[in-house]
């Protein structure tokens, strides 16, 4: 038979590439990744400086927000990026750790796939390595912890806080990270919420120094008082939430009135009036000292308040409507002619408006049992607040999954040894090929202590070989590296420790990851809609011939 035509089946503009090529293209794109990340590992990280095109910059060791600011063209590059967002997420830390282990979980199947492997049989040793490391982790290296011990506790954040910009002020960042959390935390049905993104909010003011940051027992917003008259200072105040307009209603739509005699206009005057005194009325019946709502005041609403010796703030935004609701006991309400008495929260200590630089700041504090609080940053500028932010969402996250979740592992890549370790005596009982690719992940949970030891200038090699044979005696799981001077030190006694939820959540995404970049045998990319090819053309026939005449 002669062979037929070429068929081409897809698209001319189509690039595409498949097997072998595609493999290794993802896993160097996944350790260019890693590489970015590599220096801000440890006590001893580097900065990184990133400019967005609107000019605005960052300076961050943040994981997570380096990887947000990097504009990257590869696919597997973008997928190891969104596993920095889902780690973020999802425990808030380790998006570092993550990114480094998948990198490194990539690389070495690199020799695999050069000595003609199936990638299906690296991947089934991956999943299997996968399952056995958490297990080891349940059941010989982790300690469980006493939540209610607080220098336990203190100790643990401080861990986290330890590779940090806040490292500097560590003593201060833990006691704010440990206060806001146990603020926030509530156990219903026996279940327990802690949760910080809405209720512990961080407040940035530019201006004095670190030292003065502190959390405050209640909630502060940026707003004044609305009228001069009003008092700025109440003790033991009665607060009313309200998620309804102080003024007179309009009509939803264009609204006409025809009006025949001069009376009616007074008249129509006088019912808005009615009507912004009788919600005021209302107000005034519970005897409040201070109202919140989320939408406007006329001036007459305030001036009824002002009489009655009320003070008011006005468009506050419905998430600090809502933690004033947690932290003083109060209901927000959506009339006012549905007012009762247990709307009223009244369990703030003190109202107070104060001036900090050329702002005006409300403070709701000494809460007796607030459920909310406001943490308070000060600094030298925008950027070192915006960075200090990040570390202490970090450390609260940190306190969170222990409080959750309350196992430690030991940290300065102590964990990663013992795993490694672990892994290596189970690889010599597997008799089939997934041995090889079973022992890697071994060699790659080596990455962390590594990473370690280069950012602190220290030998690396012999550094290494020392701790792999500290944890060959097997007497202690507990031995890592000291960051700061790259020596070898018994976690136990150094204090150094990370919940376990962090690094369950690390090692998951980071070996599943790898496993989902080695799936991948083929890239179609460019694949444009042919009606969108074919626009510019379309137009500029129409310029040639302009509509308006017959061209038959």
């Amino acid at each position: 038979m002669t062979a037929g035509p070429a068929i081409i089946v897809l698209n001319q503009n189509t690039r595409r590439e498949s097997g072998r090529k595609v493999q290794l293209g993802n896993i160097a794109a996944g350790k260019t990744i890693a590489d970015v990340i590599r220096t801000c590992l440890g006590p001893k990280s580097m900065l990184k400086m990133l400019m967005d095109p609107m000019g605005g910059i960052v300076m961050t060791n943040d994981g997570n927000a380096i990887l947000r600011e990097i504009n990257v063209q590869h696919p597997a590059a973008k997928s190891m990026i969104e596993v920095a967002r889902t780690q973020d997420e999802e425990t808030g830390d380790g998006t570092k750790s993550v990114i480094i282990l998948a990198g490194e979980v990539l690389s070495v199947a690199e020799l695999f796939l050069e000595q003609q492997m199936h990638p299906t049989v690296i991947i089934a040793a991956y999943r299997q390595a996968l399952e056995d490391s958490l297990e080891v982790l349940r059941s010989k290296i982790c300690f469980p912890v006493d939540t209610s011990d607080r220098s336990q506790m203190l100790k643990i954040v401080k861990s986290c806080l330890g590779t940090k910009f806040l490292s500097k002020w560590m003593d201060l960042g833990c006691q704010i990270a440990l206060d806001a959390t146990s603020t926030v935390a509530i156990e219903e049905n026996g279940r327990r919420e802690i949760d910080i993104k809405r209720y512990a909010k961080v407040e940035k003011i530019p201006g004095g120094t670190i030292d003065e940051s502190e959390v405050l027992r209640g909630i502060m917003i940026n707003k004044d008082v609305t009228h001069p008259k009003m008092r700025r200072r109440i003790e033991n105040p009665r607060i009313l939430l309200l998620d309804c307009n102080l003024e007179y209603k309009k009509g939803e739509s264009v609204t006409n009135i025809e009006i025949t005699k001069e009376e009616d206009f007074v008249r129509i005057l006088k019912m808005e009036e009615e009507f912004v005194q009788k919600m005021c009325d209302d107000i005034i019946a519970l005897k409040p000292d201070l109202v919140i709502t989320e939408k406007g005041v006329s001036d007459l609403a305030q001036h009824f308040l002002v009489k009655a010796g009320i003070s008011v703030l006005r468009r506050v935004r419905k998430t600090d409507n809502n933690r004033i609701a947690r932290a003083v006991g109060a209901t927000i309400a959506n009339r006012t002619d549905e007012l009762k008495e247990e709307d009223i929260g009244t369990g703030c200590g003190l109202f107070e408006v104060r001036k900090i630089g050329d702002d005006y700041f409300t403070f709701l504090i000494e809460c007796q049992n607030p459920k909310a609080c406001t943490i308070l940053l000060r600094g030298a500028s925008k950027d070192v607040l915006n960075e200090v932010e990040r570390n202490l969402q970090d450390a609260m996250n940190v306190a969170r999954n222990v409080m959750v979740d309350p196992f430690l592992l030991p940290g300065g890549g102590a964990a990663e040894m013992a795993l490694a370790h672990a892994l290596n005596e189970k690889a010599k009982s597997i008799t089939s090929i997934h041995q090889w690719p079973y022992r890697a992940i071994s060699r790659a949970l080596e990455v962390i202590p590594r990473t370690l030891i280069q950012n602190c200038g220290a030998n690396t090699i012999r550094t290494l070989t020392a701790l792999r044979a500290k944890h060959a005696q097997g007497d202690k799981v507990t031995w890592g590296i000291d960051g700061n001077t790259g020596n070898i030190v018994d976690q136990a006694e150094f204090g150094v420790w990370e919940p376990m939820s962090v690094k369950v959540q690390v090692y998951k995404t980071a070996i599943e990851t790898a496993i989902l970049l080695l799936r991948i045998d083929d890239i179609v990319s460019g694949t444009k809609k042919q009606s969108d090819a074919d626009k510019p053309k379309a137009a500029t026939e129409e310029q040639a011939h302009p509509a308006g005449g017959d061209h038959d």
